[in-house]
Parts: C-alpha cells; structure tokens; sequence
C-alpha cells in the first residue's frame, strides 16, 4: 500500500559493482527510508543493510573457461537468487554489471513482472553485440558510465541513460603522502611502486608469479618499495600465503615479504583497505586491466595494465572482441596514453621494462599524468552518478507503489 515497505532487489557480482551498488543504496535509503533491499551482495552491500540471500563472493570468476567450470554452482545460485524475487515480488531490481549472470536475471525478472534497471552497461559495443537484443527487452532503463555508451544503446533501441563515471565521486585519498609513509614506515629515499593485481582469485593467482619475477628484475638495477593492495576482505578469503607465496619463490634481491603492520625495511608490504591511497601516493602503478585503472587515472598515477587469462580462453575471446585497445584509459582517450601488456606480452621481462623506463623517464612519465588528467576531465558531468541514478530509481520504484 502506498507509505508502506518498498521492496527493492539489489544485485552485484564482483567487488566494482559491489561499491557502486552500495553507494546508490546509500542514496536510496535516503531517498526512500521505506524502502527495504535483498538480493546479491558483496561486502559493501552488505555494509550497507542489503540482506544477502547469495553472496557476491561466489560469482566472482572471470575467463571464458573458467565459468564454464563453475556453471553448476553458478545456476544453483541464480535459481536462488530468482526464487525469493518471485516469492518478494520487489516493487523493482538493480543489477549491477556482471552481464553474463544479471542479462539471465534480468530476463527472468522481467517475465515476472518485475522492472530491471541496468547500473553500469555492458560492454556491448565491445564484443556480443547481439546482446543489446536481450537488453532492449529485459530494461527498463540502462545507466551508462561511458559518454560514448549512451549513443550507441539507443541506436539499438535500448533506454540507455548517461550518468557519468561513478568514480569521479568516490576515488579520494584519506591522507597525506607524509601521513601514509609515516603509518607504513615507507622509505622516503624510494619510489613507490603499487601492484595490482585484480579482484579474484584466479586473476590474482595468474597475475603474482609473472609481477613477483618483474619486481626480482627491477630490483636488480632499481630498489623501490613495493606495496601490493590486496582487494577487500582478501586476505580472509584467500588467506596471506595466497598473495606472498609467489614472491618468496622469485627471491627477490634483499627481499624479507612482510605481512599487514610489519616493521620497516621489507621489500613488500600488502595492504587491503588501503588501495586509493596506495595508488595516489605510488610513483608508478602496476595494474590489471580493469576498473582499478580508472581509480589510478584518477587519482593522476602513471600506471603500467597487463591482463593474462587461460591460454583457451584468450583464442576464443579473441574471436569475440574487437575494439583497438583492451584497457579502458586507453578506450576513453582514443589513443595508447598508458601501456598494455595483455596475454604473451605480460612477461616479467616486459612488465620490468615499463616499470623502469617510467621510474628513470620524469618526462614520459610527466606527460602521461597530463593526458591522464584529460581522460579524467572526459568522465565528470558535473553531478554526482550515482545520486542521479538513485534519483531515477526512487521515482520508478515510488510510480511502481503508487
């Protein structure tokens, strides 16, 4: 009845999506103190009163292979998730990135009546095109973070809506250089190199042994300190070995690996929590391609991407894909302002080269934080994403209870 409960599914797949969907909740909730949410949820949802009926945390594969491998316990998942939509019959549902899983939600929700807004549009315009078929039956509304995104949903019939980057928001160091050095016992006579690796498992576990033998390599000619941002809750999850281990076995020159608070003098200190001002403080930034090299374009850090995923699923994701660049810095800006080390190019050697050439060249590195503050520029509107999108939400979800 109307002023009663308002009923909201809340969907997110993987730790990006997890800390945009939490931000709109958080301006949903003031928008809409009725309202009351369940769904998928990570961590930050969670944080946030979304009650968990799964856990984001199982959803988190990535690669072609991969998650055929994990399909059983995938579905059991999505069947859960679909059962207690139906049973709750939510006023509507906002999905949040993850296409392969939310595109199925989405078609199943919607055959029940309910609404579907889309947060964070999928990359369509990149490769499985005919997904926008999917889409323009399923949405209700589409939320493009892109300002290319928008032009190119509605042309295919999508109500696609441009709310630019939600990062633009949310990226801000919490404290000084000279505050986080103090808190880390940093060197000041160093650069600082931040690593990192992804956000699952299998990403991280392909990423450490190559980034483990690069550090060995720079060592060799640079000492630097290194700090690998763990993403959130993954020293819980995976456990400290899991992030350590590789780099114990490339026996880095000089190197003691150190846990979370360990004293001064260790080559590598992992932090979680920690990762915008571990990007905004680093000198050079080595980062998987992904959401993370939006956060350290910025925060204004010159960054070297790479990306590595099963050999199997390379060939058949190659067939799928076409765009000019694989990292989105590059994507956005039109031209190659950061480098790519994707698939046989991410070797230690390579990656250790980049690193080295960004740490001795003041200059390249200068001009790229210049065309990085450019990309930057590209992605503010002037408003606050997620509000806007909050704000469209609580007027769909209030016409729904009317």
């Amino acid at each position: 009845m109307p002023g009663g409960p308002i009923d909201i599914l809340i969907s997110a797949g993987e730790a990006s999506g997890d800390l945009y969907a939490a931000t709109l909740v958080r301006h949903l909730k003031t928008l809409l103190p009725q309202a009351r949410f369940f769904g998928c949820a990570g961590p930050r949802l969670q944080a946030e009163g979304v009650e968990p009926v799964i856990d984001a945390a199982k959803l988190g594969v990535v690669g072609l292979v991969e998650v055929v491998r994990h399909i059983p316990e995938i579905y059991g998942e999505y069947r859960k998730l679909i059962r207690e939509a139906a049973r709750r019959k939510p006023a509507l549902a906002v999905v949040t990135d993850s296409p392969d899983f939310h595109l199925r939600v989405a078609g199943q929700l919607q055959r029940r009546g309910i609404p579907v807004h889309y947060l964070i549009a999928p990359q369509a315009w990149a490769w499985r095109t005919g997904r926008v078929k999917t889409m323009r039956r399923t949405l209700e509304k589409l939320y493009c973070i892109f300002p290319f995104e928008e032009a190119f949903f509605r042309r295919h019939g999508v109500p696609a809506h441009y709310i630019g980057h939600p990062l633009t928001r949310l990226v801000k160091r919490s404290m000084t250089k000279e505050e986080f050095f103090r808190k880390h016992g940093l060197p000041a006579d160093r650069p600082l190199v931040a690593l990192l690796p992804g956000s699952r498992r299998g990403e991280i576990g392909r990423h450490l042994p190559v980034l483990a033998g690069a550090v060995r390599r720079v060592e060799e000619k640079r000492p630097c300190t290194w700090m690998l941002a763990a993403p959130p809750e993954g020293l819980a999850r995976f456990g400290e070995a899991f992030f350590t281990q590789p780099f114990r076995a490339a026996s880095i020159q000089e190197n003691k690996v150190s846990p979370p608070g360990s004293g001064a003098g260790a080559a590598l200190r992992v932090v979680e929590g920690e990762t915008w001002d571990a990007i905004a403080h680093a000198d050079l930034a080595l980062a998987a391609s992904g959401t993370v090299t939006m956060e350290a374009a910025l925060l204004g850090t010159p960054m070297v991407t790479y990306y590595r995923v099963t050999g199997i699923s390379w060939r058949m994701g190659r067939l799928l894909v076409d765009v000019p660049f694989y990292t989105m810095v590059n994507l956005i800006a039109g031209e190659r302002v950061v480098p790519e080390l994707i698939q046989n190019e991410m070797t230690a050697g390579n990656l250790a080269g980049e690193t080295l050439r960004l740490l001795e060249d003041a200059g390249e590195a200068s001009r790229m934080r210049q065309r990085l503050a450019r990309v930057a520029a590209s992605l503010d509107t002037g408003r606050d994403p997620l509000a806007l999108a909050a704000e469209l939400v609580a007027l769909a979800a209030e016409r729904r209870e009317s």
